[in-house]
């Protein structure tokens, strides 16, 4: 898996003081998405066993405290990144269990194949859907079009 850009303090992509992780790869590559740079699947940087390891410090951080991890791209549930985002998922919930996970997917929750599924088990909120331009509307909380749905599995 590839990533563009890893934010150790974030407070934009999700509540709270999060560590964020925006991975390379996007199949949806929806018109007026913000994000154009991450769709390429070999783009960004290679995600390695020593940045898992610094986000997982990062959450463990005692100075300064995060909520929890948030997933975004590109797409975290591109068929490219699942094994890696299932790994550092179950990671997380085993070495940081109170932290809460949050990704943001262009799938729909019902669409999902049976390898993105097994990530929903590891994950508290999931805001699914396409980045529509014509939904778009920049007073919703935590997506930018009306077609996209919050769903809080915890």
């Amino acid at each position: 898996m590839n990533y563009h850009k890893y934010y150790p303090v974030d407070v934009v992509n999700g509540p709270g003081t999060r560590c964020t992780l925006f991975v390379a790869g996007c199949e949806h590559q929806c018109r007026g998405c913000y994000n154009k740079s991450t769709w390429p699947v070999d783009s960004g940087f290679l995600f390695t066993q020593a940045l898992e390891d610094q986000i997982i410090a990062d959450l463990q951080d005692k100075a300064i405290r995060r909520q929890g991890l948030s997933l975004s791209g590109g797409d975290p549930l591109h068929p490219r990144n699942i094994e890696a985002i299932l790994k550092l998922v179950k990671r997380v919930k085993a070495e940081c269990n109170d932290k809460d996970i949050w990704l943001w997917t262009g799938y729909e929750l019902t669409d999902l194949n049976d390898a993105q599924r097994a990530i929903l088990p590891y994950i508290d909120v999931l805001i699914d859907g396409k980045f529509v331009q014509e939904l778009a509307n920049p007073s919703l909380v935590w997506r930018g079009s009306s077609n996209q749905i919050i769903h809080r599995f915890k």
